[in-house]
């Protein structure tokens, strides 16, 4: 029996200055937000989240944020401080980045994910207006002169057609892709799409992509209201899911149901989203080398997790 494990994306921020991607939820946030500054997770709540994660069996999928909401340097210290206590090198999906950013982050990261969406460029241009292919790829090429490993996203549900598959086993050819996370579209109260799509032709993106890259890694996400996706996406050749809300729906219904999607694709579910281990997690973040008044931030707000994760 394969395995298979929950991935938990770690976002940084709820604002974007680009924000005209017409599918996201930033999109109807951007005008609302007076102080992007503002809009942003303080430090120790994504470090506590990173804490959770490596204990509950959670591979960090990506560390996420949107444009202009923090400063370069404060990214920097974010990914270094996760890969301390995860022990691991992250991937990131913050943006374009240049060669000189990627060497900034390079000690701390395996690679960089591409914000792609979507291969077919018509559909492209007017969905992501903002997030030219073309700097993606410049990006993977930066990549490629520092080593780096490459990896996309891919939402299905945005007006692709699956005649669209030989745009994509193109793109990752072009590009060396190592790692592909397929989304189904979660429409938004003020955006223009109102339908996610169904599984079968969801599934079908996943079976196409495995049958022409059986080595390449598939992440697959659903929204707690389409766990019932999950076993379809695993079997179809996903190695891993991801999406879920995982903190504030720990031990519902919906994580009982995710754990058992992955039982029925004949698959062992790594971690937990049901149950909380018993340990001590003051510990947890005494024994991390961070500022003292950092950790005792991490402690509360740790705590404010647990409790909320406990109901």
């Amino acid at each position: 029996m394969k395995t298979t494990c929950f991935e938990r994306a770690i976002f940084l921020s709820w604002y974007c200055g680009r924000g005209d991607c017409k599918f996201c939820y930033m999109s109807v946030q951007k005008d609302k937000i007076k102080n992007p500054k503002l809009a942003k997770r303080t430090k120790e709540s994504v470090l506590a989240e990173a804490i959770l994660s490596k204990n509950l069996g959670w591979e960090i999928e990506f560390i996420s944020g949107g444009y202009e909401s923090y400063d370069f340097d404060e990214i920097v210290e974010l990914v270094k401080n996760i890969s301390l206590i995860t022990r691991k090198k992250q991937w990131i999906n913050i943006g374009i980045l240049g060669e000189k950013e990627l060497k900034r982050l390079q000690p701390y990261i395996e690679g960089y994910c591409g914000a792609v969406e979507c291969v077919n460029k018509k559909v492209h241009d007017y969905v992501c207006p903002s997030k030219p292919l073309k700097e993606i790829e410049k990006t993977y090429a930066s990549c490629d002169k520092l080593g780096l490993k490459k990896a996309m996203t891919l939402i299905i549900g945005i007006g692709e057609d699956i005649k669209d598959f030989d745009k994509l086993k193109g793109f990752i050819l072009r590009n060396g892709i190592l790692r592909i996370t397929f989304y189904s579209l979660n429409p938004h109260e003020g955006t223009p799409f109102k339908r996610s799509p169904n599984k079968e032709y969801y599934a079908e993106w996943i079976r196409k992509t495995r049958e022409s890259f059986p080595k390449l890694h598939i992440i697959a996400g659903a929204w707690k209201d389409k766990t019932e996706y999950y076993s379809e996406l695993l079997k179809a050749g996903a190695d891993t899911i991801t999406k879920f809300p995982a903190i504030k729906y720990f031990g519902t219904k919906e994580a009982e149901e995710v754990e058992r999607q992955a039982k029925l694709a004949g698959k062992e579910f790594k971690g937990t989203l049901t149950k909380l281990p018993d340990i001590d997690w003051d510990e947890e973040v005494d024994r991390l080398e961070l500022d003292d008044k950092l950790k005792e931030k991490i402690k509360i707000k740790l705590k404010q997790y647990i409790k909320q994760m406990g109901k």
